[in-house]
């Protein structure tokens, strides 16, 4: 079943051409990447999908809504993590869970059920109890990857959510998606410029390249067609092919 639908999708600001006729489609219950390096489109295609930004062409649906048309449609069913997010440094792990919690649960039922998903997707025990003003980089993000999560929203979108974490970090996220996109049937859009890493995530990804996709499939088959050891390795090959 196809939930997000993108064609020709196109954004300029001004005449720079962040976007350049991409489409692509997304299964419910997959993983999703689009990789690329920094400036490649892969932030603005993201903040479309949220409705953070109208496309200057094209058309997006996500569960049949169009994120035009239907914005506050879609922003009942998703959630967004920004590379940059924030969280409030003198609340408690706990605190933080339970305030933004309070913005979305219908009761105070589905408010506590919340908090303890949240607790569990976080994995941080009892360092929950502590302020995130003592948190480290990777700490704070697994707790803003909670907050994103908590909801169980139908789509995902989490951009760069392993970005500058150590490798214990990095590992907890990724085997934490994985499960929790099994687990809860929930799809998830995920950007990244670290392909080495990504490549282990997702079920199909997008290699994006100067606003434009390059080349899309499953991870191994891309490298099996290209013939390279990983993602990485594809895309540099890829776009030498491109260019040549």
């Amino acid at each position: 079943m196809i939930v997000v639908s993108v064609e020709n999708l196109r954004k300029y600001f001004g005449e720079i051409k962040a976007v350049d006729r991409i489409s692509f489609s997304v299964r419910k219950g997959e993983i999703f990447g689009l990789i690329g390096p920094n400036g490649a489109g892969k932030t603005t295609t993201l903040r479309i999908l949220a409705t953070l930004l109208k496309p200057t062409d094209g058309k997006v649906t996500i569960f049949g809504y169009d994120v035009v048309k239907d914005a506050m449609e879609v922003r009942k069913i998703i959630s967004y993590l920004p590379e940059e997010a924030g969280a409030y440094a003198h609340l408690t792990g706990y605190e933080y869970l339970n305030f933004m919690a309070s913005f979305i649960a219908r009761d105070s039922e589905e408010l506590r059920r919340m908090v303890e998903l949240g607790a569990e997707i976080s994995g941080l025990g009892e360092r929950l109890k502590d302020k995130i003003k003592t948190y480290s980089k990777g700490m704070k993000r697994r707790l803003l990857l909670a907050r994103a999560l908590m909801s169980v929203p139908k789509l995902a979108i989490l951009d760069e959510p392993t970005s500058g974490l150590d490798v214990i970090h990095a590992y907890h996220v990724r085997e934490m998606l994985k499960e929790f996109a099994r687990k809860h049937e929930v799809t998830i859009i995920l950007s990244s410029h670290n392909m080495l890493e990504i490549e282990y995530v997702c079920d199909r990804v997008a290699l994006i390249h100067k606003g434009r996709i390059i080349m899309e499939g499953a991870p191994r088959k891309l490298c099996e067609e290209l013939m390279v050891a990983n993602l990485e390795e594809a895309f540099v090959k890829k776009v030498v092919l491109e260019n040549a």
